[in-house]
């Protein structure tokens, strides 16, 4: 079964993005693989709000992979070759894990993520902590009712910019 991966940059107090949205602070390290890591996956699931940052003007475009959205106010006549997930978040999520191909990149914001973590459907999650102090703005996990144990299975350091990078497993997965 496909695995679900949150990978995400986070600022060292614990910030996806900062108060404004904005994610500028986010600097790329020229020894990180990202081509590697967009490899690694053929379907990105994410929520409404990271969905419509991926569609504003000079956003990057996101290579051929599926693209599914979890929205009650989207609809799908307006995204062609977009899969829109409207009711029913489990048991979507089951089938899309069923489906062949490779792992699903849980892209952006912590909405999707808490409501999957509070499912159990969260494989792995995987952090690159950016050496910033935002002071504020949009948490990695808003408070979550469930409790989910990781396992560190990896981690680097990249001297030049100061990014830690962290993978977990999660060890309570349903």
């Amino acid at each position: 079964m496909r695995r679900i991966c949150y990978s995400v940059a986070m600022s060292l107090d614990g910030y996806i993005a900062g108060p404004n949205g904005e994610i500028d602070w986010i600097v790329q390290d020229p020894e990180a693989d990202f081509g590697a890591l967009l490899a690694r996956f053929d379907t990105w699931l994410m929520g409404r709000r990271s969905f419509e940052l991926t569609q504003t003007p000079g956003a990057p475009k996101m290579p051929d992979v599926a693209v599914v959205v979890a929205s009650r106010t989207l609809r799908a006549a307006d995204y062609p070759g977009v899969q829109i997930i409207a009711d029913d978040l489990p048991e979507a999520v089951r089938r899309l894990r069923k489906r062949p191909g490779k792992d699903i990149w849980l892209f952006g914001g912590t909405g999707l993520f808490h409501s999957l973590v509070e499912l159990g459907e969260v494989d792995a999650v995987e952090v690159s902590v950016i050496p910033v102090l935002l002071g504020g703005g949009l948490p990695l996990l808003p408070t979550a009712n469930r409790r989910t144990k990781l396992r560190l299975t990896g981690s680097k350091v990249y001297q030049k910019s100061g990014i830690v990078r962290l993978e977990y497993t999660a060890e309570c997965r349903t």
